[in-house]
């Protein structure tokens, strides 16, 4: 069980269906952002990628990561945080296929059949958040928008701080 969302940032959240930026440290020591579809259960942030993948070595290493759910349609809004991954190998293929109904509404496609395939397993990444903000700049650049051009997104309120464990 992870972080209790407040109810605007989880509507946002899960009704977003664009990927979430990861921040994580690489074996440099340098910082890398990479883009992973995600589900919120629980309170936690679930992402898949292959068990080789670079980003599961990264954070094999050092947990610790920021991350990043915003789109990039005006007016521009979102959440962002610090947390903690977990690599979950036994939960990689559940996840993977929770994210293909929610990212391409299902499993009987191309896409679906092409990742379903690979010969390399699978692993679940846990993204556990330490702290939650929220931005959202719908006053601030409302003279600014064309009414066409906004989606029916709702943003979450902006200015707000959670913390759970981190700084």
């Amino acid at each position: 069980m992870g972080l209790v969302w407040p109810k605007d940032l989880q509507a946002y959240v899960e009704q977003s269906h664009i990927p979430l930026r990861l921040a994580c440290v690489n074996d440099k020591g340098w910082p890398i952002v990479l883009s992973l579809w995600y589900l919120l259960e629980d309170g936690v942030l679930y992402c898949a990628t292959r068990e080789g993948a670079r980003v599961v070595q990264y954070l094999a290493r050092n947990p610790r990561c920021g991350f990043e759910i915003a789109s990039e349609q005006m007016p521009y809004c979102g959440v962002r945080g610090q947390a903690e991954a977990r690599i979950i190998p036994d939960r990689g293929h559940e996840i993977l296929n929770k994210l293909l109904i929610r990212y391409v509404g299902g499993l009987d496609n191309q896409l679906a059949e092409k990742l379903l395939k690979r010969e390399e397993a699978e692993v679940a990444l846990a993204i556990q958040p330490m702290t939650l903000s929220s931005w959202n700049f719908e006053r601030r650049m409302s003279a600014s928008i064309d009414d066409t051009s906004t989606t029916s997104r709702r943003c979450p309120e902006g200015g707000q701080r959670i913390t759970l464990g981190g700084s």
